[in-house]
C-alpha cells in the first residue's frame, strides 16, 4: 500500500481534501434549486460516493511495498477496528443526509460554517488526546478558539441576512398594493426577464429572485421557522464530530481491542468499510424517505428514481468529490494527525464561494451582512493556517 510520510504530502493531500470538500455540498445545493428531489440525488451521489472509497482501496491501497495492503487485511480478525469505521460511517452518512435539508432553510454558506466549527471543537479536541498529542497544543487549540469565534459569527450572518430577505419580500408586497396590476406586472416581467434560460428569472438579491426560487425548489421554506433549518444544522454538526475520531479508533487502535499480532487496519481498508456503512445507511434512509417523505416532500417511489436522469450526472459527481475528498482527509490524517487534518473543516471558505459565485446568496444584502460575512471568513482563513501549522509526525 502507499503510505504519506511527509508533512509536506499530508497538508496536499489535506488542501485537495479541502477544495473537494467544500465544492460537493454546492452541487447538491444546486439541484435541489433546480427542484430535484433530495431522495433521488442522494441515492445518486451515494452511488458514486461508495465508487470513490473502492477506488482508492485498489489503487493507494495496494500499490508500494509497504504491508499489509488492502486485500489481505479483509480475511484478518480485526472486527473491533471495522466496527469503529462502520461507525464512523453511520453518524457521516446521518450528517450528510441531514445538511441536504438544512441548506434549504439557512442557506449553504451558513450550514457549513456551523457543522464544520462543530466539528473542530468536538472532533479535534477527541482526535488531539487520540493520538496521543502529537499536535502542538499552544497552536492547535487556539486555531480551535478560531472555529468557535466562526460559528458565532456565522449564526450572525444567518441572522442578519433573514432581517434581509424579510425586509425585501415586505417592501416587494407593499409595492405591489400600491401599483395597478397592469404596472406591477409589467415590472415583474421585466425582472424576470434578466436571467433565463435554466438559471433564474430575475435579478440574485432581489425579492423576486426569492420568490421564483420558492417556486422551483423542492424544499419549501419561506414563511418557514428557520429553528428548523439551524437544530437539523447543529444535528449534523454532532454527527460529524464523531466520524473522524471513530475512524482514528479503527486505524490506531488506541483502546487495544484487537488480539496481540493483528495489523492495525490501513487507511484504506478502513475506508473502505467506513463507505460501506455509509452506504447502507444512505440507502435505507433514503428509500424511506421515497415512501415517507419528511418537510411536506412529495412521496416519490423506486421506479421514479430510476426514471429521473435531469441532474443524475451532477449527483454523481457530488458523491465522487466527497468520496475522493474524505480519503485524502483521512490519508493526510493518518501521517500528521487527525487533528490537524481537521483543517479541512474550512471548507465552507469553499461553499461560501460557490455559494456567492453560483446561488447569489447576500446579493443585495445590508452593509452588517456584508461586515459578518467577511469577518467570518477571515476567522476561517486564520483557523486553517493554524490548525495546519500544528501539524505532527506520526511515528
Amino acid at each position: 500500500m502507499y503510505v504519506v510520510e511527509s508533512k509536506v504530502g499530508a497538508i496536499g493531500c489535506m488542501l485537495v481534501s479541502l477544495f473537494f470538500l467544500g465544492t460537493w455540498p454546492a452541487v447538491m445545493t444546486l439541484l435541489e434549486r433546480r427542484g430535484r428531489l433530495p431522495q433521488h440525488t442522494y441515492l445518486d451521489y451515494t452511488l458514486t460516493n461508495l465508487m470513490a472509497a473502492v477506488i482508492i482501496a485498489f489503487t493507494f491501497g495496494q500499490i508500494g511495498n509497504a504491508q499489509p495492503n488492502f486485500l489481505s487485511q479483509l480475511s484478518q480478525d480485526n472486527w473491533p477496528s471495522v466496527l469503529f469505521a462502520m461507525g464512523g460511517g453511520v453518524v457521516l452518512s446521518v450528517g450528510n443526509l441531514s445538511t441536504q435539508y438544512a441548506w434549504a432553510f439557512v442557506g449553504l454558506s451558513v450550514v457549513e460554517v456551523i457543522t464544520s466549527s462543530i466539528t473542530v471543537v468536538i472532533g479535534t479536541t477527541l482526535n488531539y488526546f487520540l493520538d496521543d498529542k502529537i499536535n502542538k497544543a499552544e497552536i492547535l487549540f487556539p486555531g480551535v478558539g478560531c472555529f468557535l469565534i466562526a460559528v458565532c459569527l456565522g449564526s450572525a450572518v444567518h441572522s442578519s441576512n433573514t432581517v434581509d430577505n424579510k425586509a425585501k419580500l415586505s417592501d416587494y408586497k407593499d409595492a405591489a398594493k400600491g401599483t395597478s396590476v397592469t404596472t406591477f406586472k409589467e415590472t415583474s416581467e421585466v425582472e424576470s426577464k434578466d436571467l433565463e434560460d435554466g438559471t433564474h428569472k430575475a435579478k440574485a438579491g432581489t425579492a423576486a429572485f426569492l420568490i421564483e426560487l420558492e417556486k422551483k425548489r423542492s424544499i419549501k421554506v419561506l414563511g418557514k421557522s428557520t429553528f428548523i433549518g439551524l437544530a437539523i444544522t447543529f444535528f449534523a454538526g454532532v454527527c460529524f464530530s464523531l466520524f473522524s475520531p471513530a475512524f482514528n479508533l479503527a486505524t490506531n487502535d488506541q483502546w487495544h481491542t484487537l488480539k496481540k499480532g493483528v495489523h492495525h487496519l490501513s487507511v484504506y481498508t478502513a475506508f473502505f468499510y467506513f463507505s460501506v456503512s455509509c452506504f447502507v445507511i444512505a440507502i435505507i434512509l433514503n428509500i424511506t424517505f421515497l415512501y415517507h417523505p419528511v418537510l411536506n416532500l412529495p412521496k416519490s417511489s423506486l421506479k421514479a428514481y430510476l426514471s429521473d436522469w435531469d441532474g443524475r450526472g451532477w449527483a454523481f459527481l457530488a458523491g465522487l468529490l466527497c468520496g475522493f475528498g474524505n480519503g485524502l482527509q483521512f490519508m493526510g490524517g493518518q501521517a500528521a494527525g487527525y487533528a490537524a487534518a481537521d483543517a479541512v473543516q474550512a471548507l465552507p471558505l469553499v461553499s461560501t464561494f460557490w455559494g456567492i459565485v453560483l446561488f447569489g446568496e447576500y446579493r443585495k444584502s445590508s452593509r452588517r451582512t456584508y461586515v459578518l460575512l467577511g469577518s467570518m471568513l477571515l476567522m476561517f482563513v486564520a483557523a486553517v493556517a493554524v490548525l495546519m501549522a500544528s501539524s505532527g509526525h506520526r511515528k
